[in-house]
């Protein structure tokens, strides 16, 4: 009775692909048809519907990733899994991301199909889990994947395309679910230990389960154990030095201790200055030269410090619990937990001088400073230097740290009603949390300017700037870690963010009977609240750690839904599906519904042919950060179009002196949002000649309107250069009013009337389209003599992918090598699965498609890694397991062109190398191994 019940949890467990493979493949199987199999005991319930089924392939396409493939793929984490998949046409943020380190340090996401991971939809045993409590590149709300323990995993389930009308909100791009174990066979111990080929980044992973049945009593248990050991960049040769970097004849060394005019030209410190520092970086500071601007104390190697695996350890559990009361009803209750300690260390810290009211211009007058040894003659200084390991007391004092707990409790009732239990019922209650103590080292502006500079002497009259008595001597000397305590701290972050959700299902597969068979029918409704809050240490909300003034963010909204399915079948050989789901949203006094809705059909002209289509509408509330974020500073370039246009008339944009500034931009949210939308289409073919081979062909297209972004800081320059200087807007319209309101300029010293800042907002306003085709296919072959061998390929091709930011912009492609944008057009997997006796072997391949260059002007080759895994089971009882990771020590895919350290795309590639693992399996109790 209980594997019929757990059936009905979402994923089907009868969607896994063909034995032997060793990679995720599109569902395959045409047959066996319902009839033939009516009398299995479990239906199988397809991911995208709540109706149980027993066919193995629906309206659209399903793609499933087991346990077993896992480890057979040599994948060690989530994130890698779900990097080789090859719908997941976005980034999977790598560990030495700076972005990610920046904004959402240790986290991870999937991206299906590159709209973006807050359009993906992430379950773990078919119901919602808390987002991560930062936002993705401190704008959007998104699932971190990484705190999933991949030892607990049953199987991954990914459904690519609209399924709001089944799932509400999020689910654009498709839904991702993690199946964790929850059916009872004894007790099971993996030990699993890796390291790496060139050093570092060596890990221990214990993963135990084990379920009980005790009278009317059941219930699994699960725990996993992770110890990561760091990678650091240093300890690759690729990536070690500036001299890696390929665009340059001599390297540029980090500027460690840089003195320069307001005219950037450096103030050559002397030979001796820099041999005094020596020591400093790990003995790497030198007398270093910059061609155009002039000599400086730096390091080559110290743009190596940090990691490119981050430290971790963490502990996670699980636990599916059920009581029999007997007639067909159960008590259940699902619980889950992890605790992680994370530690990452990005780059060494750096100060310059920024005024009290956070003018970050670094520039302040001098009187020790030569008037000869300026162009301008004017006494105007700029310091700035890195601190080093040596400083600080050790890269151990430098790292940002972030301390999680996660946990999803699920109690509820389910069971049977009606003639012959005709009737399936489920009332549960989720509650999904995602709490972080993060903390992130920063200077303190007020100590580190006294301690350099000094006090403040006055302001110069003649260039307005703030005057500082400062001895260059104090710029050039080593801090001791005393020194560098008092002038640091770590600015102490406590997010957290939740969801709540009630929720009824009830179905059956026989609603009524038609001449073709019976209908099915599902019906659902949910009500729930979501909310978040930042909890950011207060004084960075204001200027008081150089160069940070970030934003804080706290709200909440309530939501509820009802749904409907239908599975009809028409003809014999011909099943129509629908549903339709209506959500409301009540954000901060904003409400808001969408009713979306799904169409699919399978048409079987024969048992070995299934020809499937479906076609639905999306939806995805905004995110809460968009909509409740506070002011907070980021720092992109920009064009000042009314000083280039009324002081520079006769010169080129390109060539205007206030083109590609660094500015200032103050975002804030927009609580006035409306949803993003979408429509997805689905069409192919599965063709299955014989029980051994099978091939599956799907089109797919995905279009998004409505999409949130923030406001273009471009147009609103243009319009108040338009506005100002007699363009073609109306000075006293709406547009100029609002433009001119947004631009802030500096008011006095030498930057007055220049630009300082732009203050910008989100908006529903961006459009983006998708469309391409997936392929799958698997062949087992068992041969009398040499045992079975199995291959498994799976291959994605885009045909389009465009996007248009703003109406009247034109439609961008993003496979354009100039596009700004560095997704893959095509990806692609294959496995090669040996088997004899107690003995198997898998070769995995995995294949990314070219990519743009760092100077877009040309593409990257095509890029290929492979995997090796080899299985003995040494008794029925114990398994041994062995594999390599980056068989031929592939390194990233050079490009002579990338400028930007570690010289690489980190998006796609990491330079860690060939890796190896070892796993050992023991079994007590239950089925053997």
């Amino acid at each position: 009775m209980r594997g019929k019940r757990g059936a009905l949890l979402l994923a089907g467990a009868g969607l896994t692909a063909m034995t032997g493979s060793a990679w995720a493949q599109q569902v395959p199987a045409a047959v066996p048809t319902e009839a033939s199999v009516a009398n299995q005991n479990d239906e199988i319930v397809v991911l995208g519907s709540r109706i149980p089924r027993v066919q193995k392939e629906g309206p659209a396409p399903i793609t499933v990733v087991t346990a077993e493939d896992i480890l057979k793929g040599g994948f060690l984490s989530v994130p890698d899994v779900l990097r080789g998949l090859t719908q997941n046409g976005g980034e999977t943020q790598g560990q030495q991301s700076a972005s990610g380190a920046s904004f959402s340090p240790g986290a991870q996401q999937v991206d299906l199909r590159g709209l973006g991971p807050n359009h993906t939809l992430v379950l773990v045993n078919g119901r919602r889990i808390a987002d991560f409590p930062l936002p993705f590149q401190g704008n959007s709300n998104f699932t971190d994947i990484s705190n999933i323990p991949v030892g607990l995993i049953e199987r991954v389930e990914v459904l690519s395309g609209s399924a709001s009308a089944i799932y509400g909100s999020d689910a654009i791009a498709g839904v991702v679910n993690f199946q964790l174990k929850t059916k009872p066979d004894g007790t099971r111990i993996d030990l699993r230990y890796s390291d790496t080929q060139h050093g570092g980044g060596a890990a221990y992973r214990l993963t135990g389960t084990t379920g009980w049945e005790t009278g009317g009593f059941h219930g699994v248990f699960g725990i996993e154990f992770l110890n990561q050991r760091p990678l650091w960049q240093y300890q690759r040769k690729r990536q070690d030095s500036t001299a890696d970097n390929p665009t340059t004849a001599t390297p540029l060394a980090q500027r460690t201790f840089l003195r320069a005019d307001e005219d950037a030209n450096y103030i050559d410190p002397g030979q001796a200055t820099c041999a005094s520092l020596s020591s400093l970086n790990r003995g790497t500071i030198y007398y270093a030269d910059r061609r155009r601007y002039g000599r400086f104390c730096g390091s080559n190697e110290s743009v190596a410090y940090g990691t490119m695996i981050s430290e971790r350890q963490s502990v996670s559990a699980y636990s599916a619990l059920g009581y029999d009361l007997g007639n067909g009803t159960e008590l259940f209750a699902d619980l889950q937990f992890s605790y992680s300690k994370l530690k990452l260390f990005r780059r060494m810290k750096s100060w310059y001088y920024v005024s009290p009211d956070g003018n970050e211009e670094g520039t302040f007058f001098n009187p020790n400073l030569s008037p000869n040894d300026t162009d301008s003659g004017l006494q105007l200084d700029n310091w700035t230097r890195q601190f080093t390991p040596e400083e600080i007391g050790g890269f151990d004092n430098g790292m940002t740290r972030n301390r999680s707990i996660t946990f999803n409790i699920t109690p509820g009732i389910r069971g049977h009603f009606g003639d012959g239990d005709k009737w399936n019922y489920e009332v549960a209650f989720n509650h999904a949390q995602y709490t972080s103590r993060v903390t992130f080292p920063e200077i303190i502006i007020s100590k580190s300017n006294a301690l350099f500079l000094g006090q403040q002497q006055g302001v110069d009259p003649e260039s307005g700037y703030a005057i500082f008595n400062a001895d260059p001597r104090r710029l050039y000397k080593p801090l001791t870690p005393e020194e560098y305590r008092s002038i640091s701290a770590d600015a102490l972050y406590k997010p957290r963010s939740w969801t709540d959700t009630v929720s009824g299902t009830i179905n059956t597969t026989n609603l009524i009977q038609l001449p073709a068979g019976p209908v099915g029918f599902a019906f659902v409704a949910e009500a729930g609240k979501q909310g978040y809050a930042l909890n950011p240490d207060p004084l960075t909300l204001t200027n008081y750690y150089v160069g940070l003034v970030d934003s804080d963010g706290e709200g909440s909204r309530s939501r509820w839904g009802v749904g409907y399915e239908f599975r009809v079948p028409v003809l014999s050989f011909l099943q129509l599906s629908t549903a339709g789901r209506y959500d409301r949203f009540h954000v901060d006094g904003n409400s808001f519904g969408r009713f979306t809705y799904n169409l699919g059909g399978e048409l079987r002209p024969t048992r070995r042919l299934l020809i499937r289509g479906a076609y639905g509408t999306g939806f995805r509330a905004p995110d809460l950060n968009y909509v409740f974020r506070g002011p907070g500073n980021t720092h992109p370039s920009a064009t000042d179009y009314y000083l280039c246009r009324t002081e520079e008339p006769n010169e080129t944009i390109g060539d205007c002196t206030y083109s590609d500034q660094t500015i200032i931009a103050r975002k804030q949210g927009n609580r006035q949002l409306q949803p993003e939308t979408s429509t997805s289409l689905n069409a192919g073919v599965v063709w299955q000649p014989s029980s051994r081979i099978d091939l599956s062909v799907d089109y797919f297209r995905v279009k998004m309107k409505d999409q949130v972004l923030d406001i273009s800081i471009d147009s609103v320059l243009r319009n108040e250069s338009n506005c100002r200087a007699g363009g073609n807007l109306d000075p006293s319209s709406p547009t100029c009013t609002d433009a001119i309101a947004r631009v802030i300029r500096y008011t006095s010293g030498a930057l007055a009337g220049q630009l300082q800042a732009v203050r910008v907002n989100p908006i529903n306003v961006a459009e983006e389209t998708t469309d391409g085709i997936d392929i799958a296919a698997n062949l087992r072959l068992p041969t009398a003599a040499i045992g079975e061998f199995a291959l498994s390929a799976g291959y994605t091709y885009v045909f389009n992918h465009t996007v248009r930011q703003y109406p009247g912009d034109p439609t961008i492609n993003k496979f354009a090598v100039d596009s700004n944008f560095d997704i893959p057009r095509d990806k692609g997997t294959a496995s090669l699965t040996w088997s004899l006796g107690d003995f198997s072997t898998t070769l995995t391949g995995l294949r990314l498609g070219k990519l743009p260059n760092y100077d877009q002007d040309a593409f990257i080759k095509a890029s290929y890694l492979f995997n090796l895994s080899a299985r003995y089971d040494l008794n029925d009882r114990l398994r041994m397991t062995g594999t390599v990771t980056n068989l031929f020590d592939q390194a990233p895919i050079f490009d002579r062109t990338y400028a930007s350290y570690p010289y690489y795309d980190i998006s796609w590639f990491d330079g860690v190398g060939r890796g190896f693992a070892l796993q050992l399996t023991y079994k007590m109790g239950g089925r053997p191994l």
